[in-house]
């Protein structure tokens, strides 16, 4: 009996190897057709003086401050740890498909009585038990489920990728946040500077007028103009707070938890980077590495997809014992043993697995289109960050010069009210325009520092 079962089987096998070899198994290349060609060079240049882009990218900034907040973050932050679950998650999944591909065994035993009376009879019973070790195996002619496995690693690898991408969001949000609240901070400086600047003009105008040199009028302006500057004070300092509770959510503390030491943007480096090829992105960026995991995932599903519209071969075998004594098979029992092979061809299921080969298909095409679109992002944001650089750091160094020349004037500007040579009012325009420019050199700092903070991350970060 075994043999002839055996046998069948052998002759099954036979059939389908000799009907494998006829088989394309090719997949489609993960290659993307039509993706944008790479630039040879940037537009955009670097400085001279730029250097190497390293993984600790933000220890260039020169603030230890920073430094132990970022290192903070990566260990204690929400996002980070939902990434590593995303990973541990995925790592899952590849052990479930690669499940599949080793023959499945299960093990099942029990024992039971029964009891009946006939109508007017008495009770009798029997007693039975019995075990059985089962086995099934897919036989994968077709690479379906080797697809399947390819497209959960493909997965797993664009996991890893993201998390990758969050760890370079989260540090440049934290760099970000510490910096707003570095440049609130100096602007706070500046609003109270200028504040005791008008409050001391304010005193030259009111002894003036109390000499009958100086109209009510020009105390009234100056008076105006003292409360101009002291109301933008508290705006500014809820902006500070804010920012500073946001830069607690990003390192994974409550708000009361943080504290920021540092109080100017002014002490800190601006660190220039080489930009490098611009080819170097697709390695580089790990958003570019994860769009194409997923592009590969793709392809392996949509293998699979096809594989599916092919036979599906599956081998089963079992073997048992069964006594009619409860909880003992040493009592001469029936012994069992079957072996089989299956063959399941698809012929009508509604355009079900046609559709979901087109289905896969589409969304492989759709990928390539996002890998393609990522690239281009990716060019742009260096380019954008790039030219953000030079031109803040020109802006800067030309807002420094007003900056100077204000307070310049507004000194001159006193002297000549003092003396009666000019009116109220060039004092009160000397004023205001030191304000605004000093205002606006911190704002232009803040702005040459979240350009630096773009570039790092338009590079990606000194990953690889």
């Amino acid at each position: 009996m075994i043999t002839k079962l055996a046998s069948v089987v052998v002759a099954v096998l036979a059939m389908v190897v000799l009907g494998a070899c006829v088989t394309n198994r090719n997949s489609p290349s993960c290659i993307p057709e039509g993706a944008p060609g790479m630039p040879s060079a940037w537009a955009e240049l670097g400085a001279a003086d730029s250097v190497a882009l390293t993984r600790d990218w933000w220890r260039g900034f020169g603030s230890a401050e920073l430094a132990g907040l970022i290192d903070a973050a990566l260990v204690a932050s929400p996002d980070m740890g939902i990434a590593a679950e995303h990973v541990l998650q995925a790592e899952a999944q590849v052990r479930i498909a690669g499940a599949t591909l080793f023959p499945a065994l299960n093990l099942s035993a029990g024992t039971a009585r029964n009891e009946t009376r006939p109508q007017g009879g008495s009770w009798s019973g029997d007693n039975s038990s019995n075990a059985g070790l089962s086995a099934s195996y897919e036989i994968d002619l077709w690479g379906r489920i080797a697809a399947g496995v390819r497209s959960a690693q493909w997965s797993l690898r664009a996991t890893r990728f993201d998390r990758e991408t969050v760890r370079l969001t989260l540090v440049a949000g934290v760099a970000s946040g510490y910096f707003q609240v570095l440049s609130l901070r100096r602007r706070l400086a500046i609003a109270r500077e200028n504040l005791a600047i008008a409050e001391r003009v304010f005193k030259l105008v009111d002894a003036r007028a109390r000499n009958g040199t100086a109209s009510p009028l020009d105390v009234a302006r100056q008076q105006s103009a003292v409360l101009t500057v002291r109301a933008s004070i508290p705006p500014l300092e809820l902006q500070e707070r804010q920012t500073l509770f946001a830069l607690a959510i990003l390192a994974g503390r409550p708000p009361e938890g943080v504290e920021v030491a540092g109080s100017t943007v002014s002490e800190l480096a601006v660190p220039r980077v080489a930009p490098g090829l611009p080819a170097d992105l697709l390695a580089r960026r790990p958003d570019l590495a994860s769009a194409e995991a997923h592009l590969a995932a793709a392809n392996a599903d949509v293998a699979a997809a096809r594989a599916a519209l092919l036979p599906n071969i599956s081998l089963t075998g079992s073997a048992g014992l069964a006594s009619n004594v409860l909880i003992n098979f040493l009592n001469a029992p029936t012994a069992t043993l079957a072996l089989g092979a299956s063959l399941l061809q698809p012929i009508f299921a509604g355009g079900r697995l046609r559709g979901q080969v087109e289905l896969a298909t589409s969304r492989e095409r759709e990928l390539v289109e996002v890998y393609c679109k990522s690239i281009l992002g990716a060019l742009a944001d260096v380019e954008g960050a790039l030219a953000a650089s030079g031109r803040t750091a020109d802006q800067e160094t030309l807002q420094a010069q007003v900056v100077e020349q204000a307070r310049i004037a507004l000194r001159l500007a006193e002297i000549r009210y003092r003396e009666g040579i000019d009116d109220l009012l060039t004092v009160l325009d000397a004023q205001r325009t030191l304000f605004q420019a000093e205002d606006q050199l911190a704002q232009v700092r803040l702005a040459r520092l979240q350009a630096s903070i773009d570039l790092f991350k338009a590079l990606g970060g000194g990953w690889r």
